[in-house]
């Protein structure tokens, strides 16, 4: 016999607060902000400038090779996501002849790797010592502050832009796969992997970003560690470990005013004609050297909470010539200290995100590949 239900009990009072939503709390989920993505494809311009719109879009990495005929029109398509410390973009191209910008005069350009991936298509690239080819499902590194060239038939690919100071403790392997197709097991398991990324990155938030470069960052290790032949292949292991000691003692030394030649010869025990040869892709060590001050003073410029006199700034970082720091600076960015200055609303990683979300769509890859470049 079932026991009787104590004096009182109403299973509706029970009940009724489980029947009617309304009475139940409500669990407010925030809404996620999404991954910036930009889009950018010549069908919309006419077709005399989609060329030259496609080509104005890559100007910071590569040079491309004007066809005989541009009035009929180029068909081009990037869809680019910021990842933070990375870059990645989906891409599809009509054929087309590039070279890079390394050894140009008065170009300077980017130094990231480019990790790609051929979906469909194939390309090649010469270089002053070998050549090699890839087709659909490669993966290829090219070092962009190298000197190269080659083609590319129509095709689709992905490009992961890679700065060299989000993987210091794997440059020797990246240096060791430059120029290279990426083989064995290990190359097509990094091409899945890309793939996959493509695809989940419309679903993916802003928080997720962490997690998702830290895994980035393991992948690269893993499938583009220094196989014996890369080892063979090498363009000069000695140089690409003495580059990086170099690019280290500068930063570490961007405030001395004094930093010269003659002391990093010395802190690296090398020659200067090793050391001018290190940095040739850069445009030279002196060069280098300003570049690196120039991206520092910019972001000094560029913080609202840094409020000394643009000369106090450039006198820190060893131009004391104001009208002589002014005109660098422009060379550099294309504008003046002041435009920094004044423009800066919400720090300097909210300026860098408007730099590219208000730049024309054609130019927003190189605004981003700067960014890449100055952190």
């Amino acid at each position: 016999m079932a026991n009787a239900a104590p004096a009182g009990w109403n299973a509706h009072a029970i009940l009724e607060p489980l029947a009617n939503p309304a009475a139940e709390p409500t669990l407010v989920v925030p809404e996620q902000t999404p991954i910036p993505c930009f889009e950018f494809s010549t069908g919309d311009l006419p077709p005399k400038d989609q060329f030259a719109a496609w080509r104005q879009s890559f100007a910071t990495m590569l040079d491309f090779v004007e066809p005989g005929d541009t009035e009929a029109g180029f068909a081009g398509t990037q869809v680019i996501w910021d990842l933070g410390d990375l870059a990645l973009a989906q891409v599809s191209t009509n054929g087309l002849d590039f070279t890079s910008l390394a050894g140009h005069v008065r170009r300077d350009p980017v130094d990231h790797w480019l990790v790609t991936l051929i979906q469909d298509g194939r390309s090649q690239t010469i270089t002053p010592s070998k050549s090699f080819d890839g087709d659909a499902g490669s993966v290829q590194v090219h070092p962009l502050g190298r000197v190269f060239e080659g083609s590319v038939t129509d095709s689709e690919m992905l490009l992961l832009f890679v700065p060299r100071d989000f993987c210091r403790d794997m440059s020797w392997g990246l240096a060791a796969a430059e120029f290279s197709v990426l083989r064995g097991g290990m190359g097509p398991l990094l091409a899945d992997y890309l793939a996959s990324l493509v695809q989940r990155l419309p679903t993916m938030g802003v928080n997720d970003l962490p997690g998702l470069l830290s895994a980035t960052r393991a992948m690269l290790q893993v499938c583009i560690a220094p196989s014996p032949d890369h080892l063979t292949e090498a363009h000069d292991p000695i140089s690409a470990t003495l580059l990086e000691r170099a690019r280290r003692f500068v930063q570490h030394h961007l405030f001395q005013p004094d930093l010269s030649i003659e002391q990093m010869t010395r802190e690296l025990g090398i020659s200067r004609s090793r050391l001018y040869r290190l940095f040739e892709a850069s445009g030279g060590i002196v060069h280098y050297i300003q570049h690196r001050r120039l991206l520092a003073a910019h972001a000094a410029l560029a913080d609202p909470n840094d409020r000394r006199r643009i000369l106090d700034i450039a006198d820190e970082y060893g131009f004391g010539d104001g009208a002589e720091f002014s005109r660098a600076f422009r060379r550099e960015f294309g504008y003046c200290p002041s435009e920094v200055r004044t423009g800066v609303k919400n720090g300097p990683s909210h300026r860098h995100m408007d730099e590219v979300e208000t730049a024309a769509p054609g130019l927003r890859l190189g605004q981003l590949l700067r960014r890449l470049q100055a952190q």
